[in-house]
């Protein structure tokens, strides 16, 4: 759970600034995504299968 505590001379718009900012590190939003729609057995191996590649081509830039 994301809390943000607002201080008493900060504005509303940098309170809300630092929430979005929280819940983006978090990963609120992303798991929010993943459980709106029911996903496929099939398709939810196929996006891990394609993001463990990625992962690992980008291991492979980084250290090669």
């Amino acid at each position: 759970m994301t809390l943000v505590r607002v201080k008493d001379d900060e504005s509303f718009d940098s309170a809300l600034r630092r929430f979005k900012k929280q819940c983006e590190k978090s990963g609120v939003l992303s798991e929010y995504r993943k459980r709106v729609f029911f996903e496929k057995p099939c398709i939810k191996r196929k996006r891990k299968a394609l993001a463990a590649r990625k992962k690992l081509i980008k291991r492979a830039r980084r250290f090669g």
